[in-house]
């Protein structure tokens, strides 16, 4: 029925869409070394955080030089929120169907069985790495390293505490990051490029900005500090004009991070045998300047979902050209793939389309589609010059595209055919609602790797005990006061082991003493707390405006010793035997290490 359906949605629509005749472009011709591959994702930023999209706020040149130098997608859509459109485009498929439905807590995994593009190209000897904010699961075998990343740097919440050289990871085991952490990602990203760049690669920079909190370096800040923005919101929802400004000063140092990528592809003459794509995740995460669309992240309308998308690659793609019919995030798995000539088969089907009709052709044979946009239990539908929103009003996009008139009552039958898409999409993919429960347990132990984090975030607080934040990606436990108090994690065990395990606490000097036990069915381990160690919150020197998540600290690795852990699911439990001061100790994360 929902193929059924899109085909008379081709029929219906095919009018709207329109046909180009311009002549036929050529593909290149295929190269003994396959071409590499830079994919760049902003984290929060807004279709119209972007000079050549009209923002006279800012200016970024790099990214805007990606567009003059290559294709730019007009009418490109991800997915309101971080976690969907990061799935969507390693796996070419829409995010339901994932098993994806929130931003933390587990939510944010995909299923295992999953294809993503990393795993397709590390078959065909590219070597691949990911350095940013993955938000796809944390736990092998959900790691990025477990979906087809031979190297990755970064942090896998859905977003971090601390921008200025905070606690991170590197396959799996923690480290420090070395200054501004964008900056950091980018250094990470010119080493390996460098590293393999007489061989095919694939270099994956999920950045963190301008996602909250709100801090970028000084010299960018500077800029837009006492700055008069000549563009602010157009709607009746009040603009954080702080938060407008300190966003845009960390999209100015990403374009400067851009460039440095750029210029390093061309000082190692890799330019013509790279594909550079460079988008965002979702709406701005602000009420700002877009381009007069209506909502922000985490709404389905267009401006909630409407992202940048330019893709160069340096004499194989039209030089400016623009495309304007619609495309998504499901489309970069399978336009990659025929670009690169690497043409595999995922083990589920596509959602997705090869772009390289419209790229290097006139796409007049191109057929009409709709892109489906969802979040939070609300839906809206896209075609190419049509939106049904979460209400089933319907909106013509070429002509308003701020979605001002409804003209469902005017166009019934273009309403009622993108209706009827809408309840057949949803049936098909069902969705499932964000907070809702999870039945999948947290990982441990794979097989494969070496350690598994068990953090806070994944965790539930029994008794006193209180999480530092509503928002979970970046908390801690904190307020233990009772032994009848504890944490416990939904786990499965994936094999049977010893594991050596390392907690990261704080506590206060009048409360050492107490005794901590872990145990996972009849395997226990215990350790007593006998060292201070209490460091002050911070995030707040730094924050330009002020935050909504947890502030953060730095906590101390304790070894609990080593457990035994037969392979099955259990409740992980972390309990204290003693507590012979007011209260215990601040939990930030439990390492299990083979």
């Amino acid at each position: 029925m929902f193929k059924k359906s899109i085909f008379l949605c081709a029929v219906i629509l095919f009018m709207a869409v329109g046909c180009k005749t311009d002549h036929k472009e050529s593909a290149p011709i295929a190269n003994s070394k396959k071409p590499n591959i830079v994919l760049i994702i902003a984290d929060d930023q807004g279709w119209g955080d972007l000079s050549s999209n009209g923002n006279t706020n800012l200016s970024t040149p790099h990214i805007d030089a990606l567009a003059k130098n290559g294709v730019s997608f007009k009418n490109f859509y991800v997915q309101p929120v971080c976690s969907p459109t990061r799935a969507e485009l390693l796996t070419g498929r829409y995010f339901p169907r994932l098993g994806v439905f929130d931003t933390s807590a587990g939510g944010e995994r995909m299923n295992l069985g999953e294809t993503t593009l990393a795993e397709i190209l590390k078959g065909y000897g590219y070597a691949t790495a990911a350095y940013g904010k993955w938000h796809n699961g944390m736990q092998p075998p959900y790691h990025p390293n477990s979906r087809g990343f031979d190297d990755y740097y970064g942090f896998t919440s859905g977003h971090w505490g601390n921008y200025f050289s905070p606690m991170l990871e590197r396959n799996g085991e923690i480290t420090k990051g070395e200054g501004f952490l964008v900056d950091d990602l980018t250094n990470k990203g010119l080493e390996f490029i460098t590293k393999h760049q007489t061989k095919s690669f694939f270099l994956y920079l999920p950045y963190n900005t301008p996602h909250s909190p709100m801090q970028v370096p000084d010299a960018y800040w500077d800029r837009f500090e006492n700055k008069d923005l000549a563009l602010t919101y157009h709607g009746e929802e009040a603009e954080d004009l702080n938060f407008t400004k300190a966003a845009l000063a960390m999209v100015e140092n990403i374009d400067y991070n851009v460039g440095r990528i750029t210029q390093k592809l061309q000082e190692l003459d890799l330019e013509k045998n790279t594909i550079i794509i460079y988008m965002t995740d979702n709406g701005p995460n602000g009420f700002r300047w877009n381009g007069g669309m209506r909502g922000k992240k985490g709404w389905v309308d267009e401006g909630g979902v409407r992202s940048p998308f330019f893709i160069q690659w340096k004499d194989s793609l039209p030089a400016g050209k623009e495309i304007n019919e619609i495309a998504g995030a499901i489309d970069i798995l399978p336009t990659l793939a025929e670009m690169t000539g690497v043409h595999s088969k995922t083990e589920r089907p596509l959602d997705g389309k090869d772009l390289t009709p419209l790229i290097w052709s006139n796409g007049k044979d191109w057929q009409p589609r709709l892109i489906y946009n969802h979040w939070g239990g609300k839906t809206s539908v896209r075609s190419q010059k049509y939106r049904l929103d979460n209400e089933n009003q319907l909106y013509d996009m070429e002509n308003d595209p701020g979605q001002t008139t409804d003209i469902s009552k005017w166009d019934q039958k273009v309403a009622d055919t993108l209706i009827k898409a809408k309840s057949e999409w949803l049936a098909e993919v069902h969705p499932k609602l964000p907070r809702e429960e999870d039945n999948r347990p947290f990982t441990l132990g794979s097989p494969d790797h070496q350690f598994t984090q068990i953090p806070a975030r994944d965790g539930i607080p029994h008794g006193n005990i209180e999480r530092s934040n509503r928002y979970p990606n970046n908390t801690f436990f904190t307020n233990w006061k009772s032994e009848r108090d504890s944490i416990t994690w939904n786990v499965e065990v994936l094999s049977d082991g010893e594991f050596d395990v390392t907690l990261y606490y704080t506590c206060e000097a009048e409360n050492t003493g107490s005794t901590i036990e872990l145990s996972l069915g009849n395997s226990k381990v215990s350790t007593k707390i006998m060292e201070a160690y209490n460091p002050p919150l911070t995030g707040m020197e730094n924050d330009r405006t002020p935050r909504m998540e947890s502030y953060v600290k730095d906590f101390k690795p304790i070894n609990l010793g080593t457990i035994a852990l037969k392979k099955g699911r259990g409740n992980l439990t972390l309990k204290a035997l003693e507590i012979p001061g007011d209260q215990a100790i601040d939990v930030r994360l439990l390492m299990f290490s083979k």
